[in-house]
C-alpha cells in the first residue's frame, strides 16, 4: 500500500451544510445526524417516529445479530397481541404503578364503549404471563423461554428520536423455571452472552453492566441487571435490561408446575429487553463533528464505490471494483452520480458512517490508482486498482476495533472514584463516578437524583457483577446524569 494521502492539518470543513460541533451543543448535534443521515422522521402524533430506509437496515442488522444469540441461549420467538386487558396490569400492584403515567388507554372500538379499556402494550409481561399458565403444567414444560420482536408504547412527554418515543420497536424475552437458581442464571446468561456481547463485539460499545437500586429497577422486579453504556458527552444511556421476577407474576397468575414428586409449586421467571435505543447509543457513542461512524457488522453498505468523473474507463473500473468487493463478501454500493458534485455525495456518505469508500477517477486511473478513505479516521490512502479489494477488506477488519478502544479508552477516562458522595454530582459532569455504596446509600441517591443524577447500577469494587448475598460494604454504585 502506498503511503497515505493525507489531507493537510486543520484543514477547515465547509461551513455550509456542516453539523453543529458536538462540544458546541451536543444535543443539536444529534439531532442534526439523525436527520441529515436519514436515520428517523418525527412521526405525525407527537413522539412517534417513522424510521427511514437506512435506519431500519442498522435495526435489521442489530435484530439478526441479537435474535441468533437469543435463540443460541434456547429461546423461540413467539407472538402475543397489542391489545392487553386493562384487568391484567392491575393484578400485579407494582407493576401497574410503575407503568400507569406511560400507558395509553383505548375505551372506544367500532363506534362503540368497550365494556373493558384495554391498554396498548408498553411491555407484555402480563400478557404472556396469562398463556404460560396455561402451557405450564409440569416440571417436564420447564424451562419456558419464549422471545417477542413487537413495538410497545409509552406514552412519553419529553420524546426524542430513539432513545425516548412513544412507541417503539424492541425484543422481550419472557422464561419460566423450576428453580431460583435457574431463573438468575438464565437472566445473566441473557445479559452477558446475549446483551454484551452484542454490544461490544458488534455495535462496539463497551458497558458497565450491575444491577439496580430498588428505586431504579423494574416495577414487579426483584432484581434488575442493566448494560450502561458511556455517550460522547459523558452520559449515561441504559442500553438493555435483564430482569428477575421471583415468583410475584406467578403468584398473580397461577403459574404451576408439579415437581418430581407431584407438588405443585409456583414458577420461577425472568423478562429482559432491548430496543431500538440502540441506534441512539450508535449515533451518540461513535459518532463524530462529520457524522455517523458505523461498525461494520451493523452498516447497510460497508463500502461505496465513488464514481468521480465518468471519463477514462472509470466507470468499468469502478463497476469491476464493485464485483471483486461483492465477490469478497462485501455489501457494496456503486456511487455514480456524477450530476452530483463528489464534495456533495463525500460528505453524505460520511453523514451516513459507511466504514470505507474507494475513490475512482480518471486521473487516478491514468497513474493505476484510487483512493482508498476509513471513515472512522477520515484517513486516505492511495493503492493500486489492483490492490483495492484487499486494502479495503484490512480496513473493514480493523474498523470495528478501532471504534471500541476508542470508545473504551474514552469509558475509561471519564470514569472517576470517589470516596465522599457530596462529591459525587460534581463530577458526574464529566462522566462516570463511582462511589462507595454503604457511604453513599439510598438517602443519598435521593440526594443526587434532585440534583439529576442517578445510581446507574451496582457492581464490586473489581467492576464485576454481585452476588445475591454480596454484603452492601463491597458494592460500588455507578453514577452518572443519564438519558
Amino acid at each position: 500500500m502506498a503511503p497515505p494521502r493525507e489531507e493537510p492539518a486543520g484543514a477547515p470543513r465547509p461551513a455550509k451544510g456542516a453539523l453543529t460541533p458536538r462540544q458546541q451543543d451536543f444535543p443539536r448535534w444529534y439531532q442534526e445526524v439523525v436527520a441529515r443521515a436519514e436515520l428517523a422522521d418525527n412521526g405525525p402524533v407527537r413522539g412517534t417516529m417513522v424510521i427511514r430506509p437506512w435506519g431500519f437496515a442498522i435495526w435489521e442488522r442489530l435484530q439478526a445479530a441479537l435474535d441468533g444469540r437469543i435463540k443460541a441461549a434456547g429461546a423461540e420467538n413467539a407472538y402475543f397481541p397489542l391489545f392487553i386487558p386493562e384487568s391484567f396490569l392491575r393484578l400485579e400492584a407494582e407493576h401497574v404503578e410503575g407503568f400507569s403515567p406511560e400507558l395509553a388507554v383505548v375505551t372506544h372500538g367500532g363506534g362503540k364503549q368497550l365494556e373493558e379499556p384495554v391498554v396498548v402494550r408498553p411491555t407484555s409481561e402480563t400478557v404472556i404471563n396469562s398463556y404460560f399458565a396455561k402451557w405450564v403444567q409440569s416440571h417436564r414444560d420447564l424451562p419456558l423461554l419464549i422471545n417477542q420482536w413487537a413495538n410497545v408504547v409509552r406514552w412519553e412527554l419529553r420524546p426524542r428520536l430513539f432513545l425516548r418515543t412513544t412507541e417503539f420497536l424492541w425484543q422481550e424475552g419472557h422464561t419460566a423455571h423450576a428453580t431460583e437458581a435457574d431463573a438468575r442464571a438464565y437472566a445473566l446468561r441473557i445479559l452477558r452472552d446475549v446483551y454484551v456481547d452484542t454490544m461490544e463485539r458488534v455495535a462496539g460499545i463497551p458497558v458497565v453492566t450491575g444491577h439496580k437500586t430498588a428505586r431504579e429497577r423494574f416495577a414487579g422486579a426483584t432484581r434488575t441487571w442493566t448494560c450502561e453504556g458511556m455517550m460522547g458527552d459523558g452520559k449515561a444511556l441504559q442500553m438493555g435490561t435483564s430482569h428477575e421476577l421471583g415468583q410475584n407474576f406467578a403468584r398473580v397468575f397461577g403459574i404451576q408446575y408439579a415437581d418430581e414428586q407431584g407438588v405443585l409449586q409456583y414458577a420461577w421467571q425472568t423478562s429482559w429487553g432491548v430496543s431500538t435505543r440502540l441506534i441512539g447509543a450508535l449515533v451518540m457513542a461513535h459518532g463524530d463533528d462529520a457524522g455517523l461512524r458505523l461498525p461494520p457488522d451493523l452498516a447497510p453498505v460497508e463500502v461505496v464505490v465513488l464514481l468521480v468523473r465518468d471519463e477514462g474507463g472509470a466507470r468499468a473500473a469502478a463497476t469491476q471494483l464493485v464485483d471483486e468487493l461483492v465477490a469478497a463478501g462485501h455489501r457494496v454500493r456503486l456511487d455514480d452520480r456524477v450530476d452530483t458534485s463528489f464534495g456533495r455525495r463525500s460528505v453524505d456518505w460520511e453523514l451516513k458512517g459507511v466504514p470505507a469508500r474507494v475513490e475512482v477517477g480518471p486521473r487516478d486511473l491514468a497513474e493505476g490508482i484510487v483512493t482508498v478513505v476509513t471513515r472512522h479516521d477520515r484517513s486516505k490512502s492511495s493503492v493500486p486498482v489492483g490492490g483495492a479489494t484487499v486494502a479495503v477488506s484490512e480496513a473493514l477488519a480493523a474498523t470495528g476495533a478501532a471504534l471500541y478502544d476508542e470508545a473504551a479508552a474514552t469509558l475509561a477516562r471519564r470514569t472517576t472514584d470517589v470516596v465522599d458522595p457530596s462529591q459525587a454530582a460534581e463530577a458526574a459532569a464529566g462522566g462516570f463516578v463511582r462511589v462507595p455504596w454503604a457511604a453513599l446509600g439510598t438517602d443519598g441517591e435521593a440526594a443526587l437524583a434532585a440534583q439529576a443524577v442517578s445510581v446507574r447500577c451496582l457492581q464490586t469494587a473489581d467492576g464485576s457483577l454481585a452476588d445475591a448475598d454480596t454484603p452492601e460494604e463491597d458494592l460500588v454504585a455507578v453514577v452518572a446524569r443519564a438519558y
